[in-house]
Formats: structure tokens, C-alpha cells, sequence
């Protein structure tokens, strides 16, 4: 079985497209069967139609295994709520008397969904699946591949990721799924989503990976990203598994995008890499820990508002996340790192964008300590980070602790017209002061000022900028501002 695998994942894609050419080739047309003379060659593509009926074979063969030894892995999770509904929006509310405007009644609605059994610890059952699968379940079951059904209940949710754990309890060994390395996924890569679809239990598509590493939408959490594949994913799909060709899970599939809410072939998965501290963390606490920096960033990107960054502060074509602001006491401060700095590396792995450094230091244990490499003022250094713990309602650090509290932009013509700055005014413009607790927002500072100098220095460039807001041998940063024409003195205390 082993080395049916390693001869059909190397060349599956390739045999299946060969044997279907080759077999579109020896067949005859029906009419001219009779009467036209065998091309030459013909006896020679005749003679290969076995052997590449024989890789079809082999090639539908591996899909069964696969389907045979994911399928019992993969669960159906049924959900009850209760569900609260004004009364007087029916029509039949009259005819069957129940009762002025504003009366409210309690219904029991079901929903659907899929899970993934990732562990077992003794009699107990463990089940991923999605947050939004069970957040408002009164009553959750689990029905197995083989129509055995249990009571389960919730073990705990992560709202960041939209993942949940449920267990249940069986005297009885189940299979339990063989968790994958979604990183090594790339795109090309065949993959099959398990689930019940619309209520089609137990059902199996094939698909390819279409990419990885996507951002969801703006209402989607950013503490993971996504695997897009073209395998059909549907309602019901929702926690079902992703997998690959050798049967295992290497991702959650979760949402979809579809103007219609059905399969257009752009559907979502969370990587299992991203889920497995997910499992653990429910399995030992109950609930999941998540590590906190203690920053404020940015992706450099040439629009606004951070057009002309890369430049200034000498980290073109380098891939990685802007610090914009500190906590005051915060783990990055304490471990050093300042507004200004471009974060390369943590402990060697790449950081892709500012979402990417969210999640790396949201997997990273609290106490643990990391190597941050920076690009600084030009030149790259390391510094070591001790991580902390990120509250769970993302409440980390009261805003007057936000140093310094504001974004600012480079001054160009778009942004000069859209602030309505004048011409001959030059500087940095302030975009937006983060809130009016922050120091920034206490000493006075307001979207649409533009910052002239700070400590006597031009702010025109942005690496100017943050070494003179980072100059912590003055206790005070002297601003020069032009505010609608009028320039005044800001001091911003450290």
C-alpha cells in the first residue's frame, strides 16, 4: 500500500492526463469504424490502452484508500439552539391570539456541520471543528461515519480563529485522524474536502490546492491565514477536513466565498499547523493562550499611507511588518524595540506582512523568550523578546501606555489635496491620532497637522522621524507643526 502511494503521489497528475489522451486517441469514431483503414501507428496506441487503463485504475484505487481511511475520521456535528423571536412579526399572530406588540417566544432551531476526531484520551473523544459550527448550541451531537451518535459537549472556543473543541465519550478505540504539515502545502498541491454538504453526510470532493497564505476578509479574524482550494465546499462543510493524497488532515475547511452561498470553487480552510496549539490548549486549560507583543504595525506597502517607507527607512524589497507605535512596559519595550523598527525574522522565520507577525506572536508561549531580527535607522540587529499574555477580549493595555499614539504620512500631492495643506508647507503629515487618551492625543496633536521638525530636526523623511521620536536622551520631543497655515510648538513627553 505504501508504494502504491509514493508511484501514484508522484506522478497521479500527470499519468491522469496522459491515460485520458491516449484513450481519447484509440478509440474509433463510430462511423467511420467500418470503413476507414487503422491510421498507422494505430496498433501501437491499441496496445497501450491497457496500461493506461491499468494507471486510471491505480490512480482511482489511491482515491479510495484515501476516501476509506478519512471518512471514519470525519464527523457529522448536529447543533440544537434555542433561539428568541418577536411574536408580533406573524400574520397568524392575531387569529391565534398571542398577545399585544413586543411579545417575544422561544423556538429550538437545528444546524449542521462537520468535525474532525483529533484525539483520544482514553474514553474521551476529541472533535475540532469551527466556533461558529456550536458557539450557540444548547445541545451538540456527534454522529460517526458508521450512523453511531453521542452527546457531546463544548470544550472550548477561540473566537481568533474561528476553531472549537467538543468531546464526547467512548469505551470503544476510535480512528482518529493523522494530523498533516500544512506548511509543506503548495499551490498545485491535490487535495480532498470531507464533510456533509448540505446535509450530505459523509461526503468527498477533489480538488487542488489554489493557494496559500490568504488573508480573509475584514471581518474575518487575522490570526490565521488560509488555504484556497477548488475542491467543493458547501454549507455543512463548515470544520470538515482538508486532506492530502496521502490521507491526512492539513487543513479546517471553514468559510467560502460565494455571492450565491454554494460552491464557485473558492473555498477556505484554516492550516492544521495553525490548529494544533489550538487542541492543545483546550485539551490541558480549556482554553487557548495566545502571546502579545505589545506594538502597533504596519505593512509598507505604496499606497497610503505609507507610500515612500520602504525607502526612507532602507528596507526595500524586504518582506516584513512596521512597528508604528509601543506599549509603554509592554514586552517589546522591555525587550527594546521602538517605533521605526521593520521586523525581518522571528527565531529565523520569515515574517511575510503585518497579519503574518500577528500570528507568529500570537502561536508563541507566554514566558517564552524569541530572537527578533530588526532593521533599524539601515542596519539590522537581533534583540531577544520574553512574550507575554494577550487578554482574551484583546484588551491589552489602556491607550494613554500607546507610545506615541499617532500615524503619520509622507506629504504627497494626494494627500496634500485630500488634507488640504498648502502648497510650501513641507513635512510630515499626521493621519490620524489613535485615540485621545494616547500621549499624542493629550498634547494636543490632530489628524491633518503636519509636522515641520521634531527636535530641530527636518521631518521631511521618515527614518529622521523615528530617531529623533526614539532620542531617549531628551525627555521631552519638541514638535514643530503647521496647522492650517499656522505653525506651533507641540513638546510631547516621554
Amino acid at each position: 500500500m505504501k508504494t502504491r502511494h509514493k508511484i501514484i503521489s508522484a506522478l497521479a497528475a500527470v499519468v491522469l492526463l496522459a491515460a485520458v489522451s491516449v484513450i481519447l486517441v484509440a478509440l474509433p469514431r463510430p462511423e467511420s469504424a467500418a470503413t476507414v483503414a487503422p491510421a498507422p501507428g494505430a496498433a501501437a496506441v491499441s496496445a497501450d490502452l491497457p496500461a493506461a487503463t491499468a494507471s486510471l485504475e491505480a490512480i482511482q484505487l489511491s482515491f479510495r484508500d484515501i476516501a476509506r481511511r478519512v471518512l471514519p475520521v470525519v464527523v457529522e456535528v448536529d447543533v440544537t439552539e434555542t433561539v428568541t423571536q418577536s411574536s408580533s412579526g406573524s400574520p397568524f399572530d392575531f387569529f391565534n391570539n398571542r398577545g399585544g406588540e413586543g411579545d417575544t417566544q422561544e423556538f429550538q432551531r437545528s444546524g449542521l456541520g462537520s468535525g474532525i476526531i483529533v484525539r483520544q484520551n482514553g474514553s474521551t473523544v476529541y472533535v475540532l471543528t469551527n466556533k461558529h459550527v456550536v458557539e450557540t448550541a444548547t445541545v451538540i451531537k456527534v454522529k460517526l461515519h458508521d450512523q453511531r451518535t453521542f452527546e457531546a459537549k463544548l470544550v472550548g472556543l477561540d473566537p481568533r480563529k474561528d476553531l472549537a473543541l467538543v468531546s464526547f465519550t467512548s469505551r470503544e478505540a476510535l480512528p482518529v485522524a493523522e494530523l498533516g504539515d500544512s506548511a509543506a502545502l503548495e499551490a498545485g498541491d491535490l487535495v480532498l474536502a470531507v464533510g456533509n454538504p448540505l446535509g450530505f453526510s459523509s461526503s468527498i470532493t477533489m480538488g487542488i490546492v489554489s493557494a496559500v497564505g490568504r488573508s480573509g476578509p475584514e471581518s474575518q479574524s487575522q490570526y490565521t491565514d488560509y488555504i484556497q482550494t477548488d475542491a467543493a465546499i458547501n454549507q455543512g462543510n463548515s470544520g470538515g477536513a482538508l486532506v492530502d493524497i496521502r490521507g491526512r488532515v492539513v487543513g479546517v475547511n471553514t468559510w467560502i466565498a460565494a455571492p450565491s452561498g454554494g460552491s464557485v470553487g473558492l473555498g477556505f480552510a484554516i492550516p492544521i499547523d495553525n490548529a494544533k496549539k489550538t487542541i492543545d490548549d483546550f485539551i490541558a486549560t480549556g482554553k487557548v493562550q495566545y502571546g502579545w507583543l505589545g506594538v502597533q504595525i504596519g505593512d509598507l506597502t505604496e499606497t497610503a499611507p505609507y507610500t515612500g517607507f520602504a525607502k526612507d527607512l532602507k528596507v526595500e524589497g524586504l518582506k516584513g511588518a512596521l512597528i508604528v507605535a509601543t506599549y509603554k512596559d509592554s514586552p517589546a519595550a522591555r525587550a527594546g524595540l521602538l517605533p521605526g523598527d521593520f521586523v525581518l525574522r522571528i527565531d529565523g522565520q520569515e515574517v511575510r506582512n503585518r497579519d503574518n507577525l500577528t500570528q507568529i506572536v500570537g502561536g508563541l508561549a507566554a514566558g517564552s523568550t524569541h530572537e527578533f531580527e530588526v532593521v533599524r535607522g539601515g542596519t539590522r540587529s537581533k534583540l531577544s523578546v520574553k512574550i507575554g499574555v494577550r487578554d482574551d477580549k484583546d484588551e491589552v493595555a489602556p491607550p494613554k501606555n500607546l507610545w506615541p499614539g499617532m500615524a503619520v504620512a509622507r506629504l504627497t500631492d494626494e494627500l496634500r489635496t485630500a488634507a488640504k495643506v498648502a502648497a510650501g508647507v513641507d513635512g510630515l503629515l499626521v493621519g490620524a491620532v489613535t485615540d485621545p487618551e494616547t500621549p499624542a492625543g493629550k498634547a494636543g496633536f490632530q489628524a491633518g497637522d503636519v509636522i515641520v521638525s521634531v527636535n530641530g530636526t527636518s521631518a521631511k523623511n521618515v527614518m529622521d522621524y523615528y530617531r529623533s521620536l526614539n532620542d531617549t536622551s531628551k525627555r521631552t520631543v519638541t514638535f514643530v507643526v503647521n496647522r492650517a497655515g499656522t505653525q506651533i510648538t507641540i513638546e510631547l513627553p516621554r
